[in-house]
């Protein structure tokens, strides 16, 4: 019996909850998967996997085994990324998603800069729109541009925050006079990206605060999409000034109502990453150079309006994140 490769096999199954599937994952026959776990389990003495016609399951014993094999293979793996490093092997790649906000900012500069560093690293990316396009098991490093986080059993550091602005494109300015207060976004055309706020907007003025609320002609999921439908001429959209940083710099786009600044418009741009006891070497040392890289950021590089964060691990009401001291 392959003790090393039955585990491999199990904590995949438990995985997906699918012999079918954690085969086709793996490489191997169906067949190979059932023998595999069925030997383990006489090994142990005890049943893992609770199997019907129609479903998997774990047992209670299967969740606490899976949970102990996960960490075992985890320090396998950091041993053996250990040893690729000592001997100038290539290391194992680092998955990383990332939203469409950052992946079109700050992240190009950020991986080409670890990567003059550790030019045997490789980057697999994944670019996503929303939070719920992603699931934690899937990446090794995840950078989120979030007005609010949601509840996350990951580590959360804030690196940076920005904040939102209203924009307009030239061409359809000269169709449209632009809006001299909030209240004339009414006779205006407005585009809404999913994750900014669609039923209504708030303005804050020496007068105090301003509700707007908002039909939009557009809501997508993208704000890739919304960013170019409004250098189109579609309408105004409101969008974070460090996504349009350039367009404002080439005057593709021009910020509306910059003195009725947005209420609720700050942005964070998070670092999520798992907070097991065994860390790859490959991630710690990427999440050590991204928290340094913010930390030691110019002061001249940051526009208006675009804020340094202190970039410590998050303790937040969010009873699932992990505390600073496993850091």
């Amino acid at each position: 019996m392959n003790l090393l490769a039955s585990i491999r096999i199990f904590t995949r199954v438990a995985a997906c909850l699918n012999f079918a599937e954690a085969a086709k994952q793996l490489g191997i026959s169906n067949s190979v998967v059932t023998r595999s776990l069925a030997t383990l389990e006489e090994h142990l003495g005890v049943r893992l996997v609770n199997r019907t016609t129609r479903r998997v399951s774990l047992t209670d014993t299967g969740r606490l085994y899976r949970e102990r094999c996960i960490e075992l293979l985890r320090q396998l793996d950091a041993m053996d990324e250990c040893i690729a490093f000592a001997a100038e092997q290539p290391p194992r790649s680092l998955r990383i998603a990332a939203s469409s906000l950052y992946a079109t900012t700050d992240l190009p500069e950020v991986l080409a800069s670890y990567r003059a560093l550790e030019p045997r690293i490789r980057f697999e990316l994944t670019v996503f729109d929303t939070m719920n396009d992603v699931v934690a098991n899937e990446f090794d490093v995840c950078f989120s541009s979030e007005r609010r986080l949601r509840d996350s059993s990951l580590v959360c550091r804030p690196l940076a925050q920005t904040r939102d602005i209203i924009v307009a494109s030239p061409h359809y300015l000269a169709r449209c006079p632009a809006p001299r207060t909030p209240a004339d976004l009414a006779l205006h055309g407005v585009l809404v990206a999913s994750d900014a706020p669609s039923r209504y907007w708030e303005f804050r003025d020496a007068h105090g605060t301003q509700r707007i609320v908002v039909d939009p002609i557009m809501n997508v999921q993208s704000p890739q999409v919304v960013k170019r439908a409004v250098q189109a001429g579609l309408g105004i959209a409101r969008l974070s000034r460090s996504f349009v940083r350039d367009e404002l710099a080439n005057g593709s786009l021009l910020e509306l109502l910059d003195d009725s600044p947005l209420c609720g418009d700050e942005r964070t741009v998070w670092l999520l990453y798992s907070g097991q006891r065994h860390m790859a070497i490959a991630l710690r040392s990427f999440v050590d150079f991204v928290v340094e890289h913010y930390r030691q950021r110019p002061a001249v590089s940051k526009l208006k309006n675009d804020l340094c964060v202190d970039n410590t691990p998050q303790q937040t009401s969010n009873t699932e994140l992990l505390s600073a001291r496993i850091l």
